[in-house]
């Protein structure tokens, strides 16, 4: 791994609202930098139900979770920042550059690669390809910096959900990596295509 500095992530203070988005079927969207006291409680309740065992943080307790994303927030290279539909929190999203992390020993990576983690908590009222549409949100988000060529993703090959999303949000499948802990299908959106796939959506 190594520490190149560059402007492709967004950051901001705690609770900062740094991206908006205004959907015809979603409605508006914030993305806002987590704050790990104020959203505690709401990210605890998504990363310790059921369906959340591969974001691998079930067995933290409240104060483990807390000081995990005071470290995260301290970071110049990860990001973590909570996706809000009309006022409701819907999505967990961490962005980081992939040279600063496992997954850069794992894979040649280029100078525009911005890597994501996200965790559907919730939907709000329900819609007609919410997933679709969500997805397009985060990669409008990671491509309002133009120092973004394309996004990387990693999800556990054995997990189902995220595989369909992923093919969902319109990724292209890579090979499979080895990461700590699991086995890792990586997969790319790069901003040509999702340019695409965006004026399909309409």
């Amino acid at each position: 791994m190594t520490a190149t500095r560059t402007a492709r992530l967004i950051s901001g203070r705690a609770g900062a609202l740094v991206h908006t988005a205004d959907d015809p079927v979603l409605g508006r969207i914030e993305v806002v930098v987590l704050d790990p006291d104020a959203d505690l409680d709401v990210i605890h309740r998504w990363v310790t139900a059921p369906g959340a065992a591969f974001w691998g943080l079930a067995g933290h307790s409240r104060e483990e979770l807390r000081d995990l994303y005071a470290y995260v927030d301290e970071l110049p290279s990860h990001h973590a920042f909570l996706i809000r539909r009309e006022s409701e929190p819907v999505v967990l999203l961490q962005t980081y550059e992939p040279e600063n992390d496992p997954l850069g020993d794992a894979y040649d990576t280029l100078p525009g690669d911005v890597g994501i983690h996200f965790l559907l908590g919730a939907r709000g009222a329900p819609v007609a390809g919410f997933t679709t549409r969500i997805g397009h949100v985060i990669a409008s988000f990671v491509f309002s910096r133009p120092e973004v060529d394309r996004i990387v993703i990693e999800p556990d090959v054995d997990n189902d959900r995220a595989l369909a999303r992923v093919r969902l949000f319109g990724f292209e499948h890579g090979p499979h990596v080895d990461l700590p802990g699991k086995t890792g299908q990586l997969a790319f959106l790069t901003r040509q295509r999702w340019e695409t796939l965006s004026a399909a959506l309409g």
